[in-house]
């Protein structure tokens, strides 16, 4: 089978190699490929695949092993693969659609064939997840799971980052204040993650989830017999966040003789454990969190005035996503790329969708986006969500007949599960497509640029293209922040 003359992998969604397999077949997937913007790569045997991979590197997308594989050439590939750190995902030609596991390759679905665009198009997507959640780091993993709700554009999210930026390096206490669900715990763990106790614990406690009776034995521990029921000493949590942080949530559901106790070790920064009279110092910076209005519960006596000024050294207040909907398409990419780092599949939703978010009231804050999210990625798994899919509360209000007059959408068949997929339709009066694209590149280019803080290199990742391609297209864009260029 002769080897195909394919362009740079990075100029298109990424390349998928064809391994083994009857030549009619490969000829017949390369155009389906190819058709959805691939590029492809035919290998034949084991040294052509290595040869493929080291080439491609992380523009390799998928391995798609040909159904007439003979087994021992199938083993020479698989063990191929299985050499590599980083492991890609593969696909199979072949009825039996069941994910499987051998010799350490992850064989995450099959191809039937004659197969359709849509289905090819969502099983290398899925791949596409596989092969990102597989090579991210742990540092990655825990940048994402800490900090997903704070993504944003919008003015208050960009003050918020650069307040978090300014305080986290001092042992200054915060009182984060906000309504439910809009991300203060996030605030309070990246306020330790930059901070130079990093290294130490993070340590949270809901102050109002545990009763008053308790609440003192909890943060400052107790010794065996201080009271029925303490059957051995036990830390508490100032203890525990000794070097590190400690992280007081929903402050102001506490009691108020809690509340002389804790402005005492926070004036004194020494503690007793209940039953023990021996003093125990602790270095602790403590981060304070409350949805609740605490000038307003100290005009009502629920709150000590005392207490709240020594919370109050540097408040720090959360806008709910209702004022500020145009955090909401970086929001729910963030949740998304959670979702598809923790396996528990993915989901895309169209312009369209995420406009219609847009005009909700979200109650519930971020909390309420990443349980949709969650949600729609049950209903749709590897699926794109229009707007006619969205929970009709999701929709109520908003005319989905306007939102669809800039480029309508067609709805295809997608699975044999009778799903659909909603892609784009030429509008009527047609559509300039090359400057369509281009300014749809520059847009996500210039979001990429943002995230990685405009390191060219954290941005190439997260577009899944080359260092070396990225700065050719910032070139071509002449994209820059007047005098200041990204950093190459």
């Amino acid at each position: 089978m002769p080897h195909l003359e394919v362009a740079d992998a990075t100029n298109k969604n990424g390349c998928v190699i064809l391994a083994g397999g009857h030549p009619e077949d490969s000829s017949y997937l390369q155009n389906v490929i190819e058709f959805i913007d691939y590029s492809v790569r035919l290998a034949v045997d084991a040294k052509d695949l290595a040869k493929h991979l080291d080439e491609l590197e992380r523009a390799c997308v998928a391995i798609i092993l040909g159904a007439d594989c003979k087994t021992d050439l199938c083993a020479a590939f698989l063990a191929v693969i299985g050499e590599r750190e980083n492991k890609l995902a593969v696909l199979h030609v072949g009825a039996d659609k069941s994910e499987k596991r051998i010799g350490g390759v992850n064989i995450i679905g099959s191809i039937e064939l004659p197969t359709h665009q849509g289905i090819l198009m969502n099983l290398l997507h899925k791949a596409e997840v596989h092969n990102e959640a597989n090579s991210a780091s742990g540092e990655d993993m825990r940048s994402l799971e800490l900090f997903r709700s704070l993504s944003g554009n919008s003015r208050s999210t960009q003050k918020i980052a650069r307040m978090i930026e300014q305080v986290a390096d001092s042992d200054a206490t915060v009182l984060i204040l906000g309504e439910s669900g809009t991300g203060k715990e996030v605030v309070a763990r990246k306020l330790h993650y930059h901070s130079l106790r990093r290294n130490k614990a993070f340590v949270p406690i809901n102050c109002g989830a545990i009763p008053a009776d308790l609440l003192e034995s909890e943060l400052f521990g107790h010794e065996k017999g201080a009271f029925t029921g303490a059957i051995s000493a036990r830390m508490g949590r100032f203890e525990m966040a000794d070097g590190g942080t400690l992280f007081l949530d929903e402050i102001g559901d506490m009691s108020m003789p809690m509340q002389v106790k804790l402005l005492r070790v926070l004036q004194e920064r020494s503690f007793e454990r209940v039953g023990s009279n021996k003093t125990i110092h602790c270095d602790v910076r403590i981060v304070a969190a409350t949805h609740r209005n605490l000038e307003k519960s100290i005009a009502e006596e629920r709150f000590r005035e005392d207490l709240f000024y020594r919370l109050n050294v540097f408040p720090i207040e959360l806008s709910p996503l209702r004022e500020r909907t145009e955090d909401i398409p970086l929001l729910t990419t963030d949740l998304i790329s959670r979702i598809e780092n923790e396996k528990r599949g993915s989901v895309r939703l169209t312009p369209a969708a995420i406009t219609a978010l847009s005009h909700y009231a979200w109650p519930g804050n971020v909390r309420e986006l990443a349980n949709l999210i969650e949600r729609l990625a049950i209903l749709y798994p590897y699926g794109v969500v229009d707007v006619k899919d969205l929970p009709e509360k999701f929709r109520e209000g908003v005319d989905i007949s306007q939102l669809e007059t800039a480029l309508p959408k067609v709805i295809i068949a997608d699975s044999d599960m009778g799903s659909v997929r909603h892609v784009a339709r030429l509008p009527s009066d047609g559509i300039d497509l090359k400057e369509h694209l281009c300014n749809l590149e520059q847009e996500l280019i210039k979001q990429a640029l943002e995230e990685a803080n405009g390191v060219v290199a954290h941005a190439a990742k997260r577009l899944q293209m080359r260092r070396t391609t990225l700065v050719e297209k910032l070139r071509k864009y002449g994209m820059q922040r007047g005098n200041e260029s990204p950093v190459i």
